[in-house]
């Protein structure tokens, strides 16, 4: 089982991925853990990871070529044996196309698909204790106390993330960078080319459970 997950932040792709992880008893592969592993490790991939380590922390765009070799690198482990699911990668079409390209091969391209208002009120609800990490959602599960953490007592906030303004933008960067896969995946897929993963889109609304249901449903 080889996959990726695409969908806006905020859709529950991390929880989702756990679910798949635990099923098909696959590693969730994430671009960000590869970069640490190699700088660790000392290899020349690592070194060319630590170089690069800057610009990932200010937030650019790591080269596309170093990306690649780092993700076929980590896929030769033992525990991808059964397959892997890619975590934040590909985020663009060139990264798509790279990848396609240097044989990395996938089963199921995964669409967990919800609106930007939707992703708005997820997001912007959520309140978190920074001690402790307990969030909570003033709509779906608000504290006992609004702005108290239940345990604690003490305030609870906001995260500079989850803030709208914050959270529009990252949609916008969404759709200009990501969602362009989306029809990248689909036209490909419809084609009929032996290589070409199968595309399913399924409805990210409703309870943690039901979306696993459909998610697993749409791959197994």
């Amino acid at each position: 089982m080889r996959l990726i997950l695409l969908g806006p932040p905020g859709a529950g792709k991390g929880t989702q991925a756990a679910f798949i992880g635990e099923r098909f008893r696959i590693p969730q592969v994430s671009t960000g853990d590869i970069l640490r592993a190699a700088v660790e490790s000392g290899t020349a991939l690592g070194k060319s990871a630590k170089e690069v380590k800057e610009v990932m922390d200010a937030g650019r765009l790591v080269s596309d070529d170093i990306i690649i070799g780092l993700v076929r690198e980590r896929l030769k482990a033992a525990d991808c044996g059964n397959g892997y699911l890619l975590d934040g990668f590909p985020r663009t079409l060139p990264q798509a196309r790279a990848m396609r390209d240097s044989g990395i091969d996938l089963d199921f391209v995964v669409e967990i698909d919800v609106g930007p208002e939707e992703i708005i009120q997820r997001l912007s609800g959520r309140r978190v204790h920074p001690a402790s990490g307990r969030s909570y959602h003033v709509k779906f599960s608000p504290p006992k106390t609004p702005g108290r953490d239940d345990l604690t007592g003490e305030p609870l906030v906001q995260r500079d993330d989850d803030r709208e303004d914050t959270v529009r933008k990252r949609l916008e960067v969404y759709r200009q960078q990501t969602r362009p896969l989306v029809e990248y995946y689909s036209r490909w897929a419809a084609q009929g080319e032996p290589r070409a993963p199968q595309y399913r889109r399924i409805s990210g609304l409703g309870s943690v459970t039901e979306i696993r249901d459909r998610v697993l449903a749409a791959i197994g």
